[in-house]
């Protein structure tokens, strides 16, 4: 009985302990600082920066930019109006997502979940909205899905060929 019960209270501690806590605003920008870990992190109107050598979970804006610095880990990427940038040897789980803004993947990044530039919904006030430039460096690492639901400038690093192939 001691055992089961020592057993539980270790287990329940490692969950507690090893839980990071979400990090959610409506106005104003998230900074995870340099090597500590977080849960999901967003908000409406800020940008999130993720320091180096940290971890967090999903990290999302509407109106804000994403920045990712190296040694990171994060389960996804998102923002509707705003870049994302993912520093050397950062890794994304789950993939990054954009709908208006450019995504800037450094060398040595991984995105193991693909890329999504999502088609904008509503009206565009200026006109002919520019189209987001997407950039992936030399060594970087993109598996899962490529899919752009609107056209957009893609900047691979020199030494790499693309493949090029017509649609169906």
């Amino acid at each position: 009985m001691w055992r089961y019960l020592a057993t539980l209270a270790y287990a329940f501690s490692a969950v507690a302990l090893g839980a990071a806590a979400d990090i959610s605003k409506v106005n104003g920008s998230v900074t995870v600082a340099e090597g500590q870990q977080a849960g999901d992190v967003s908000t409406v109107n800020g940008s999130i920066s993720i320091g180096r050598g940290s971890s967090a979970g999903k990290v999302e804006t509407v109106n804000g930019s994403v920045r990712i610095d190296g040694q990171v880990s994060v389960a996804s990427a998102e923002t509707v109006n705003g870049g994302i940038v993912v520093g050397e040897q950062a890794h994304v789980l789950k993939g990054v997502q954009t709908v208006n803004g450019d995504i800037y993947l450094a060398s040595g990044t991984r995105v193991a979940g693909g890329i999504h530039v999502e088609k904008p919904h509503g009206s565009s006030w200026g006109g002919q909205p520019r189209n987001p430039r997407i950039t992936v460096e030399s060594g970087a690492t993109v598996t899962g899905p490529l899919r752009y639901e609107r056209e957009v400038d893609l900047y691979v690093g020199s030494g790499v060929a693309p493949r090029r192939y017509a649609l169906p």
